[in-house]
């Protein structure tokens, strides 16, 4: 009896032992090797197209094994769409995990540069994330949505602070609407709109202001200089005349020089025209502006035009006929270039 227990009980250990290793191998085995990617799981994607995904990445040991715990975990109609980071040592039921439970990649969004549109910003938007352009920028002139922010079409761009953000994919463009305008609400703490309130300001027409001195120079030592200008017209009533206003009015930022006829325009951004600040930003906003502006140096400044050097920086005067006499230089710097 002795002589057959033996062989048949080494042949059930030998039985369990490989069922064993072929569970460990399928689902606690590393599959994937050294490296990192990256991939973009779109909604109703079919374990087919997922394979395909995962095969071109290359970092995929045994395919064959994934499909099969793919298949024992049911993850067949039930992949998450999402941004997915394929790392080393990954195994499958890792994977399946991932996958099944949206366990995303985050990664950021960045706003800088000059910003003037909401089509720009939507374009920026949309390639960061699973919503295409179109569906970005109905978002983002849905003036309903803008109106329960307690904003206007004019002063909805205040909200979008140049800044790197980090978000999901997937993440819908309303909620990153309403995420850009918690993060608006944090940036402006108590300290901030004290400031503000000192200038007679409030933090939607500080962002406006900061806009127009961004336009103003690429400079950023001249941006408090710049700024103090722009408040010094304002506690005198003098119209603010900033020609990247008009520029914004005629929506044409590549003019050069501002002519007489330009300024013409019937607009609320005509700051030659209209005293006080236009209704909103004329390009998305920069948190260091902001804070230029708020924390301006004090000068008996009222003008400033381009320098006679021509090397982007300006002069600044307290007076019409030394602002006169420095643009007067300056046009004769140019003329000699022609």
């Amino acid at each position: 009896m002795k002589k057959y227990l033996y062989p048949t009980l080494l042949l059930v250990i030998l039985s369990i032992s490989l069922l064993m290793l072929s569970v460990w191998s399928t689902h606690f085995k590393s599959n994937t090797n050294e490296g990192t990617s990256y991939i973009f799981v779109y909604q109703n994607t079919d374990l087919t197209k997922l394979n395909e995904q995962l095969n071109e990445t290359g970092r995929m040991i045994n395919l064959r094994r994934f499909s099969k715990a793919a298949k024992y975990y049911n993850l067949e109609g039930n992949i998450k769409p999402g941004r997915y980071k394929i790392t080393e040592g990954m195994n499958n039921r890792l994977l399946v995990r991932t996958f099944r439970l949206g366990w995303q990649s985050p990664h950021n969004l960045v706003l800088s540069g000059n910003i003037r549109s909401m089509d720009k910003l939507a374009s920026i938007i949309a390639g960061k994330t699973e919503s295409d352009s179109l569906e970005v920028l109905q978002t983002l002139t849905d003036f309903n949505l803008v109106d329960s922010l307690g904003l206007t079409k004019e002063s909805f761009p205040a909200i979008f602070l140049l800044n790197t953000y980090e978000i999901y994919w997937t993440v819908k463009p309303k909620d990153l609407v309403l995420r850009f305008k918690k993060e608006f609400d944090r940036f402006w703490n108590e300290n901030r709109v004290r400031k503000a309130s000192e200038l007679g300001l409030n933090p939607l027409q500080v962002t406006t202001l900061a806009s127009i001195v961004a336009e103003e120079s690429n400079l950023s030592t001249e941006h408090p200089i710049i700024a103090g200008v722009y408040i010094n017209r304002l506690k005198i009533g003098m119209p603010l005349q900033a020609d990247p206003t008009i520029k914004f009015a005629l929506n044409d930022p590549t003019i050069k020089r501002i002519l007489y006829k330009h300024l013409e325009i019937d607009s609320p951004y005509n700051t030659y025209k209209i005293k006080g600040l236009p209704p909103g930003p004329i390009t998305l906003p920069s948190p260091r502006i902001i804070d230029s502006v708020l924390e301006h140096n004090k000068h008996n400044y009222l003008y400033f035009c381009a320098k006679a050097t021509l090397d982007g920086s300006h002069v600044f005067a307290s007076n019409l006929t030394e602002h006169n006499r420095n643009a007067r230089a300056y046009q004769r710097a140019i003329s000699r270039l022609k």
